[in-house]
């Protein structure tokens, strides 16, 4: 994978995809929501419930029926003021740090993809991307609001791993300096002859890592979620950027772990979702990858 390094321009087509990120970001907002533990993502089998997705959009507190100019992403919230017309109750900022989260990999994702060896299936990878950048996002939303990762997005996102190796393959997109997002630094770690074999073995990795600490703590440090999402990721990023993804998720996880105790926001026997940490740890290495690996070896002289 050759990465070149290029100034971001926004332009009236990052605009565009910018706005209708921000539409996805509403919608994975209601699916964040009206999710239930125990519950597939998509299920309405509470007909007229709070979760039922036949529902028009409502106020969480009061029930309120909202009208369309109450559900533009991000200028409804500011034009209220952050609250309901109705009930004049706060609402979360999750609505637009959501939104606006969602805007910005529509924007960037796609900038990131040019920014590697350009090919003629760059549009098949970017929205394998897309995809998978949405699904970490409602993923962490979920994780946070009820501590479970739903089966169902692990294996949404081990599918997207699969397809994405079945097109690096086709199109013999990985090779001894291509398919890794550590660039020239990936052969250092070895296995580049066969994409099978270093993804599949990067999952069985980090299965083997987190089961590990699951057998250890008896399940009280990981759960068999995490367990599952870092299977995903290794079908995903493959080796070795299994690797920095799951180095960067455990040094996020400890700093954040030591913030809440300091602060007293969180005690030592208290549980913290992981997943977000994988996300964010598997976002640092799609966009900074190289730079960190890089930085990294600078330290030694390397």
């Amino acid at each position: 994978m050759v990465i070149r390094f290029t100034a971001f321009n926004f332009n009236l087509f990052n605009l565009v995809l910018f706005i209708f990120g921000l539409t996805v970001g509403s919608f994975i907002n209601v699916v964040s929501l009206r999710y239930q533990p125990g519950r597939r993502v998509f299920d309405a089998k509470i007909i007229g419930g709070p979760t039922d997705w036949n529902n028009r959009s409502h106020c969480p507190y009061c029930g309120k029926i909202l009208n369309w100019y109450e559900l533009i992403p991000i200028f409804s919230f500011l034009i209220q003021l952050g609250r309901c017309r109705s009930c004049d109750h706060k609402l979360s900022f999750q609505y637009p740090i959501v939104e606006i989260l969602s805007g910005l990999i529509f924007v960037f994702v796609p900038w990131h993809i040019t920014n590697l060896q350009s090919s003629i299936f760059n549009y098949s990878i970017t929205f394998i991307w897309l995809i998978i950048f949405t699904l970490f996002l409602l993923l962490s939303i979920i994780d946070l609001r009820h501590m479970i990762i739903p089966n169902s997005l692990n294996l949404s996102l081990a599918i997207l791993g699969v397809i994405n190796i079945f097109i690096n393959n086709y199109y013999q997109r990985f090779n001894f300096l291509n398919g890794s997002f550590l660039g020239v630094y990936a052969p250092i770690f070895g296995l580049r002859e066969n994409i099978w074999f270093n993804y599949l073995l990067a999952s069985f990795f980090a299965v083997a890592i987190f089961g590990l600490i699951i057998l250890i703590s008896r399940g009280r440090a990981m759960g068999l979620g995490d367990l599952k999402l870092v299977a995903s990721l290794g079908l995903i990023f493959g080796w070795p950027d299994i690797l920095i993804v799951l180095f960067l998720a455990f040094i996020i996880g400890a700093l954040v772990g030591v913030i809440f105790l300091v602060l007293k926001k969180k005690k030592i026997k208290d549980m913290v979702p992981f997943g977000p940490f994988l996300v964010l740890g598997a976002g640092l290495t799609f966009f900074f990858g190289y730079q960190i690996i890089s930085g990294y070896f600078r330290l030694f002289g390397i």
